[in-house]
């Protein structure tokens, strides 16, 4: 790619992204703008991402659709691995990604190889994202955030004051807290929630509190096709689709909302409100039906690979060979994992009622805890085999 002058910058509209338009353009930039439309925007958000990439001056602006990308890249193997981070986060922010795709193809369009983003030098995002273009190719990346922080602790009490001083308006939440929505949930940082102090009212996205949950249960079906979700109700939809009704339907009781502290990729902690009600109905649902249709190894050595998956993603790998190799066992396991789970919540939690699959591993002469087709006998030899080890030790040691 040639050298121009031309740039592009990865927008949400935010405060960081926002800031970077007027700083770049100083810096002697032409600033293009992306939006990568992960699906977590209604359209007056993203009219208003729109009008505030040109109300900042950009010398163009594109959004793109990235829910698809979003469920076939990141949502069907997450939930086919079934593990969250550090076993509470469901990695929201994996559309970053996503958003470096669109921003590269942009690039490609315009014939430069400068990229921009809004990530701070403190947090994963700038990790996730430089790693992503650095696989991608020879790619200059500018971080505006990062520059200015050695000379402004204080980051964004001085973007909020850099950007009044050039007449650009700040949004009220923006000066308390960071939020990023997307197709996947929302996640909400700042303020008090960094001083490890009780949310306030404003760090809330679609999750509604409890006052506010509707006083009748929520059923809902889910039916899975080799571990991938296919239908809700029913209605077989796009996977993004799914996963915006699944949002639309547990958000009002209050599903998938929860805070965390978690060990970052630079060393530091973390801490987050995070709210995510589709995708934690789908992981409860995916995992009933796993769990009656794998062996037992597999449901026992499965978390491994799932876990390290996680790891890969969380920390920025998301294009290293070894994602691709433990993505392709995660898709061999899910084989059988073909069904209808049917799902319930009343509120905060969502448990599965019921499991229906032609392949639920039962067997036919014996019931847990109920029946069986083995005789006393068999089950005391089995007891004294599986045991023997222990037992001998006790036998040596005097008991003790």
């Amino acid at each position: 790619m040639h050298q121009s002058n031309d740039i592009v910058l990865a927008f949400s509209g935010g405060l960081d992204t926002s800031f970077c338009v007027p700083y770049l353009k100083e810096k002697g930039w032409n600033v293009h703008t992306v939006f990568a439309d992960t699906g977590g925007v209604d359209a007056d958000e993203r009219a208003y991402i729109e009008a505030r990439a040109q109300e900042l001056g950009v010398a163009s602006h594109v959004t793109i659709d990235g829910g698809p990308a979003l469920w076939d890249g990141f949502v069907k193997p997450f939930v086919r691995a079934g593990e969250a981070y550090q076993g509470q986060y469901p990695l929201l922010v994996s559309d970053r990604y996503l958003i470096v795709d669109a921003t590269l193809a942009r690039a490609k369009e315009l014939g430069t190889n400068a990229i921009a983003h809004g990530c701070t030098g403190m947090g994963n995002d700038q990790v996730r994202f430089d790693l992503a273009v650095k696989a991608s190719g020879d790619y200059r990346i500018v971080a505006p955030i990062r520059e200015i922080q050695k000379e402004h602790t204080q980051t964004r009490a001085y973007e909020q004051a850099y950007l009044e001083e050039r007449g650009f308006g700040v949004r009220a939440k923006q000066k308390a807290y960071t939020i990023n929505e997307n197709l996947l949930g929302v996640t909400l940082s700042g303020g008090e929630i960094d001083k490890w102090e009780a949310p306030g009212e404003g760090a809330r996205g679609w999750c509604a509190p409890r006052a506010e949950w509707p006083e009748q249960a929520l059923q809902v079906s889910v039916r899975f096709v080799n571990g991938e979700a296919v239908a809700v109700d029913g209605v077989e939809l796009p996977g993004a689709q799914i996963l915006a009704k699944l949002n639309a339907l547990f958000a009002p009781y209050g599903v998938g909302r929860g805070m965390y502290t978690g060990d970052t990729t630079i060393g530091l902690k973390g801490r987050i409100v995070y709210e995510a009600p589709g995708l934690v109905a789908l992981l409860a649902a995916h995992r009933a039906l796993e769990e009656a249709v794998l062996t037992k190894q597999q449901n026992r050595f499965k978390p491994e690979v799932a876990r390290k998956w996680v790891e890969l993603v969380y920390e920025g790998f998301w294009h290293d060979p070894l994602k691709t190799d433990l993505e392709a066992f995660l898709a061999s396991s899910q084989s059988t994992v073909n069904g209808e789970v049917v799902l319930e919540t009343r509120g905060a939690r969502v448990d599965a009622v019921a499991v229906r699959s032609p392949h639920i591993l039962n067997a036919k002469g014996a019931t847990y805890a109920q029946s069986a087709d083995w005789g006393v006998e068999e089950a005391e030899g089995f007891i004294k085999l599986f045991g023997m080890s222990s037992t001998l030790w006790a036998e040596v040691n005097g008991g003790k």
